[in-house]
């Protein structure tokens, strides 16, 4: 038996919760059909997402078809987790993207198929919702191959469309396929051209080839609900997806793409294996890089492991489970080597202060938000001087989500100041300074200290380094001033939080036995700050990418109101029925860009961002 890890993912309300519970009981996982309005979903298992409606956490259920084991792992639909999404793209074999053919082609759609495309991940386009009123086929294939990518093609059809009488017809590999296949495939492109014409099953080798590689998309009709297609689709998964495969190595490799708290603290971490196999009561030593560059290591012996859809274990190569016992371990961990594809998505951009509404659970609330901050490293969470939390947050949906977090799982009622646009500094030149146990604030420091601030690449963070030897400190003096340095460049010459820089420790001394740890905690930010003001910052400020899709008699004056926020245009596409702008523009000009836009298209307007890095912000 093989296993396939597929993916359910759509913008909200597409369907593709209802299409994993129908998957499921189709093929006797469950033994009945749960329901997203009535909150009784099998992946929607938490509280907040049944009361809410919406998925927010990734979720694995599997079930088995022949001799394939399928692990489907359904994804958020809200902008506001596409990272939790984005995650999940990592471990996976293959997606179904899920549209429907009533709402079409929404923007979080094109934001799941930029980043599939660009992954390269095969991916079958499934067109749910046949049997409501107003679904379209025609129409939509037309917006499908326009906004999304033009390498797809039907390969069934429907009779019926719009009506509860709804039926798919079985896939078929016609003209359609072939010619659209002929884009991509200069082999076919002659057989369609010169002849002989290529036969179904040259079709279906070309389309498996093509699917597998992630160069193009087959579509197919159905009903999530009604139950119409779905079985296509699932030979159409088998067929062609192939599963991904492994070096042979024994030595166990994976990724930890989600964790849960569970009673009493305990953490269950869901681990994708690719190579080699992990036990019970095995010892496992995970790797991360954090923020500031450094490598960290977590190990920990599985107390229970439970494999998707296969029991108690072992779990083998291309398989996930449920591990428990593994304390300190977090989202994006890997087991093996840092050397695997990383997930691509920009930090959030928005920061808010977290505040316990009642005075007395102000300690129960930060341990609470650290505690969730270190389960996911997306979760940025630092106490501030005002005795508040600081959160890094990618929108208000979000914030909501948390605060019913913090409510439900530790009971504390939390209060949220508005998000407001984080800023970051970075070195602009090379500063030193040296104090050889200086008196500061009336306050002797028995140490010396010589700190060398300067820029590190982008990406990198923050790393800190040595020039001096390494044994002419006690190793308690080199981890505080290391400490130290990180916790200080929190706040940088502008008040923003300092990144992408490297600090060198380029002197050091200390007097026995006088000389403590606190000594050097207390003397590196005196020393630190003298160097970063000889280096200087410059001021960053995030930005978001773009695209809106707007009527015809919309482009102008849309396009005047974004120029005059200060968007970058990269291209305007379209001209038949609507346009589509895209672009960049500053954070802190979307949610303006956003609110203008219904009254200059007559509410026709659609508007679709996320965070895409940061530049130097200009009125500096």
């Amino acid at each position: 038996m093989h296993t396939l890890n597929i993916g359910i993912l759509a913008h909200v309300d597409a369907g593709k919760t209802s299409l994993t519970e129908r998957l499921l009981f189709d093929h006797g996982t469950i033994d009945r059909l749960g329901s997203v309005d009535a909150g009784d979903t099998r992946t929607d298992d938490g509280a907040i997402e049944r009361r809410r409606g919406i998925t927010i956490r990734s979720a694995v259920a599997a079930f088995t078809v022949g001799d394939t084991r399928i692990n489907l792992i359904d994804t958020p639909g809200h902008s506001d987790f596409i990272a939790e999404v984005e995650r999940a793209l990592e471990i996976l074999d293959g997606a179904v993207l899920v549209l429907s053919a009533v709402e079409g082609v929404q923007a979080q759609t094109r934001v799941l198929m930029r980043t599939l495309r660009r992954l390269r991940l095969p991916t079958l386009v499934f067109v749910n919702k046949i049997d409501r009123p107003g679904a379209r086929a025609e129409g939509l294939l037309q917006d499908i191959r326009r906004k999304l990518t033009p390498h797809v093609a039907p390969i069934g059809a429907v009779r019926g469309l719009g009506t509860p009488d709804a039926r798919v017809t079985p896939p078929r590999y016609g003209d359609e396929l072939a010619e659209s296949l002929a884009d991509i495939d200069p082999d076919l492109l002659a057989a369609v051209v010169d002849g002989p014409a290529p036969t179904p099953d040259d079709l279906h080798k070309a389309l498996a080839a093509h699917t597998a590689d992630g160069s193009f998309h087959p579509i197919l009709f159905g009903s999530a609900l009604g139950g119409q297609g779905v079985s296509d689709l699932v030979e159409s998964v088998v067929r062609l997806i192939p599963p991904a495969p492994t070096t042979g190595s024994t030595t166990p490799r994976g990724t930890v793409f989600a964790v849960r708290p569970g009673p009493g603290g305990e953490r269950t971490a869901y681990l994708r294996l690719y190579d080699g196999e992990v036990t019970e009561r095995q010892r496992l030593t995970f790797r991360r890089r954090d923020a500031d560059g450094r490598t960290r290591e977590v190990s920990g012996r599985v107390t229970r492991l439970d494999v998707t859809g296969g029991g108690s274990g072992p779990l083998t190569a291309g398989n996930i489970a449920a591990l428990t016992g593994l304390a300190g371990v977090r989202v994006g961990d890997r087991l093996g080597q840092l050397t695997d594809r990383a997930p691509q998505f920009a930090p959030p951009s928005l920061e808010t202060e977290v505040s316990a509404r009642r005075p007395e659970q102000a300690a129960r609330l930060r341990s609470a938000l650290l505690t969730l901050a270190d389960q996911d490293p997306l979760i940025h969470a630092r106490p501030t001087d005002a005795g508040t939390t600081a959160l890094l947050l990618y929108g208000e949906v979000q914030m909501e989500v948390l605060a019913a977090t913090l409510a439900q799982d530790f009971g504390v009622e939390a209060d949220f100041a508005p998000g407001r646009v984080r800023f970051l500094e970075r070195p602009r030149g090379v500063g030193e300074d040296v104090e050889e146990r200086p008196w500061h604030d009336g306050t002797r420091f028995w140490a010396t200290i010589g700190l060398r601030v300067e820029p590190g690449p982008r990406g990198s963070g923050g790393v800190f380094a040595y020039e001096t030897e390494l044994g002419a400190l006690p190793r308690a003096f080199h981890s505080a001033i290391e400490e130290t340095v990180h916790t200080s460049m929190r706040t940088g010459l502008f008040g923003a939080a300092v990144t992408d820089y490297r600090v060198t420790l380029v002197r050091s001394g200390f007097v026995a036995p006088l000389s403590t740890a606190a000594d050097f905690r207390g003397l590196t930010p005196y020393v630190l700050r003298r160097a970063l003001e000889r280096a200087r910052t410059r001021l960053y400020e995030p930005y978001h990418a773009f695209e809106t899709e707007v009527p015809l008699d919309a482009l102008a004056p849309v396009t005047a109101h974004l120029a005059s926020l200060g968007a970058e245009f990269t291209g305007t596409t379209g001209g038949s029925t609507a346009w589509v702008i895209t672009g960049e523009i500053a954070a802190r000009r979307v949610r303006e860009a956003e609110l203008r836009l219904p009254g200059l298209t007559h509410g026709e307007g659609v508007w679709w961002s996320r965070p895409s890095g940061d530049r130097e912000l200009r009125s500096q």
